[in-house]
């Protein structure tokens, strides 16, 4: 998997892929990452890439030619599944859209800034729009960063145990049910003694039963959705 990640701030960026899943992920080239700093792509002397809106208002908003720019000379050289914008306003991110994206091969990732970018950009690049949450950051960046992490993870040969992802929250529309590790005994606090039994089929029953639990007292509207 190759992903471009169009930003005003790549130093904003680079940090969590220098680390822990994602560097190894880089490394056994499983993954690639590339920074293009939009501002390489402006045709302004001062490397303006932001004007005030049409029509008044506040705030400023990411112009259409250094994006423009950037993108084209990307798809030049070669084709891109997916050319996403970072944005609250998007579709919210989740673990079946997670799945699909670390599927695909090429993605350009579009962080925003300011009030957003110009709606020309939205209208004729890009293909697919993801918010996070319900929350406004000052910038994409780390949105980018988290949907990065969320889609390298599930790529096959990232994680040590492939099966580990399989068994994530959110896989099945349940909560992964509790998880407990050495010592089984600590300060008089235990650990069930299902899960020391070495019984497996009782042991899966067991979580089965405890992901449905967590499932319906924290997170009901999984349910409804399935």
């Amino acid at each position: 998997m190759r992903i471009d990640i169009i930003t005003l701030f790549p130093e904003l960026l680079k940090s969590p892929f220098e680390a822990s899943i994602l560097k190894r992920a880089i490394q056994s080239k499983k993954a690639s990452v590339y920074f293009h700093n939009l501002r390489d792509f402006s045709n302004h002397k001062q490397k303006q890439v932001d004007d005030y809106p049409f029509g008044g208002g506040a705030g400023m908003v990411m112009m259409i030619q250094p994006i423009d720019q950037c993108i084209t000379l990307l798809k030049n050289e070669r084709d891109y599944d997916a050319i996403i914008y970072m944005t609250p306003d998007g579709q919210t991110l989740n673990q079946k859209n997670s799945n699909h994206y670390s599927t695909l091969e090429n993605i350009i990732l579009l962080c925003g800034h300011y009030k957003g970018v110009d709606q020309r950009v939205r209208d004729q690049f890009i293909t697919h729009e993801i918010s996070i949450g319900d929350f406004v950051l000052s910038g994409g960046e780390l949105a980018a960063a988290v949907f990065c992490d969320s889609i390298i993870r599930l790529i096959p040969g990232v994680l040590g145990d492939e099966s580990s992802a399989l068994t994530d929250s959110f896989q099945d529309d349940l909560l992964a049910p509790p998880i407990y590790t050495r010592p089984s005994n600590y300060k008089g606090w235990e650990v069930p003694e299902i899960l020391t039994s070495g019984n497996t089929p009782k042991v899966e029953q067991w979580r089965e039963e405890k992901a449905l639990e967590r499932t319906k007292e924290l997170r009901p509207d999984l349910l409804n959705e399935s």
